[in-house]
């Protein structure tokens, strides 16, 4: 199985004959090729024409982002799976007003799904988000009245707000409050934290995207415009409660991270190398935990489960199946 490889260091990536090596001031480490399917950059790292010419032949996707974990963007090689077909019937689904709305409510609903899955395994477990609760169903409530994308879009927000605000009575911690939802710069730890595993679920949809028929410029919750990606906004809606998240409150409430392990810079908090090497293992283990996918009947990871959807969303645009959201079951 392929895997992703994570640079935190400053240096330069190279090709050596058959394969690429990191150069950096611990010395070289060698990248086997035929087991990369991306590479998350962190660090300040130079790049030439061979290296790129070569992760492109060999189909790996380069993710940056800079100091303070923002992403900033990614070398998407040439897509050797784009389909033609597939790309019109995209194009058809988002000009048609009626097939671009029922689309991202499907996103937004599973999202709200998720979201709640989230919240009820704390209740179960003795934390107060009933309330909580209540406010998110009477938001999702009015998915099926909405108009247009705007007020889809505000009402996912809305619900996002008070499913953050319910981390702070699961984590009970003076470090960790929410208060608002804030980013480009975000100004406290736990926004820091989400706008971190955020840009990383970004990043991994936009990888696996890469492996199907679907282009990755054509989104329908988010909008198709100026910005070079879209389509993976939309599907990392359904998976960052039940990945990202689940991971946030584990590593916070076991104290695996801490308000010790960030820096205040002029643009903002930054998480310590060493506690974002441990959250970035934390969201690949999450990724490759396995579990029982009732149709196929066998258990599959959560990174297969990304690809699965992808796979619901084009049988959806080719109309021989209508696409339902994943939702966790635990």
């Amino acid at each position: 199985m392929r895997r992703t490889i994570y640079i935190f260091s400053d240096g330069v990536l190279k090709r050596r004959a058959n394969t690429i090596y990191f150069e950096g001031d611990s010395g070289k480490k060698y990248i086997p090729v035929e087991n990369t399917n991306e590479i998350m950059i962190f660090g300040e790292v130079d790049i030439n024409k061979r290296f790129l010419e070569f992760v492109t032949q060999s189909e790996i996707i380069l993710h940056f982002f800079n100091r303070y974990e923002y992403y900033v963007g990614s070398y998407y090689p040439r897509e050797h799976l784009n389909s033609g077909y597939m790309i019109l019937r995209q194009a058809a689904h988002y000009l048609d007003a009626v097939k671009r709305q029922k689309l991202a409510a499907k996103f937004v609903k599973g999202a709200f799904k998720n979201l709640k899955n989230v919240l009820r395994y704390y209740i179960t477990r003795g934390k107060d988000l009933s309330e909580i609760m209540e406010k998110i169903q009477a938001l999702e409530d009015k998915v099926v009245d909405c108009e247009d994308i705007g007020q889809l879009m505000a009402i996912e927000g809305n619900a996002r707000e008070y499913y953050y605000k319910g981390f702070d009575r699961i984590l009970e911690t003076p470090d960790f409050t929410f208060e608002a939802r804030t980013r480009r710069p975000p100004t406290n730890k736990l926004n820091s934290l989400i706008s971190f595993g955020n840009s990383l679920m970004y990043a991994i949809c936009l990888s696996e995207i890469y492996k199907t028929h679907l282009d990755p410029r054509m989104g329908f919750l988010h909008a198709t415009n100026f910005r070079r990606f879209s389509l993976n906004l939309d599907v990392a809606e359904i998976f960052k409660p039940i990945i990202v998240d689940r991971v946030i409150l584990k590593m916070v409430g076991k104290k695996m991270i801490t308000g010790d392990d960030f820096d205040r810079g002029a643009a903002g908090l930054q998480l310590r190398e060493k506690a974002m090497k441990l959250f970035v293992k934390e969201i690949e283990e999450k990724l490759a935990t396995t579990v029982k996918h009732r149709a196929l009947g066998r258990s599959v990871s959560y990174r297969r489960l990304i690809r699965l959807e992808l796979y619901k969303i084009q049988k959806h645009l080719m109309e021989e199946k209508e696409y339902q959201p994943f939702v966790a079951r635990w």
